[in-house]
């Protein structure tokens, strides 16, 4: 066993102060579009919130109608631009301190998130740390609006978190999380930690 810490951070909620998805859509579609959309999707979001359907095929709706066709060069540019000028002001300052205490310990510290990746990485790459979250679809340069796989929640996130790491390896392992799709994963840790960070920062 390592004598090393294995930090699992959740992204949306937990280390930001809002849902990214819905962040970014709106970055994406602008006020008037992305208002137009959740009127349309209310019947799939409002299933959802209640417990019914798939979560899946719900958040594949919701990105289709943002981001299908969108080519996957412009698609990397608006990830970058969304973390320089929204996602950076969303960041909860205790997280972000959490975050560089963790850093100055030499642990190795990975984000994993039900939202895509894309938009993850422009920031946590800032930071040297890695990120497991839900894969977009990309066919012929295009975002298809489908999820590649599996999103990644619930226990997909212990799925994919143990193909990546081998955790018996680290003697500390800590989680963040944020909401009942993190409860997998805070199970894998020896410190566990739910709604951190919840105030203002």
């Amino acid at each position: 066993m390592e004598n090393r810490t294995l930090v699992l951070f959740d992204f949306d909620g937990t280390i930001t102060t809002h849902d990214t998805l819905f962040l970014f859509a709106k970055f994406v579609a602008g006020k008037f579009k992305f208002w137009i959309g959740i009127i349309l999707l209310f019947p799939w979001l409002a299933a959802l919130k209640l417990g019914f359907g798939s979560a899946q095929r719900a958040k594949e709706f919701f990105l289709s109608y943002y981001l299908k066709g969108i080519s996957t060069k412009r698609f990397d540019e608006l990830c970058a631009e969304f973390c320089d000028q929204i996602l950076v002001h969303s960041i909860r300052q205790k997280a972000e301190l959490a975050i560089k205490k963790y850093i100055q310990e030499d642990a190795r510290i990975v984000v994993v998130s039900a939202s895509p990746e894309d938009w993850i990485l422009p920031w946590a790459t800032q930071y040297n740390m890695e990120v497991i979250a839900t894969r977009l679809q990309k066919i012929d340069n295009k975002i298809t609006g489908q999820i590649e796989g599996l999103n990644c929640n619930g226990p997909e996130k212990v799925n994919r978190i143990c193909e990546r790491i081998t955790v018996s390896e680290y003697s500390d392992i800590i989680a963040y999380g944020d909401s009942k799709g993190d409860l997998e994963m805070l199970d894998l840790a020896t410190k566990k930690y739910f709604k951190p960070f919840r105030d203002r920062s």
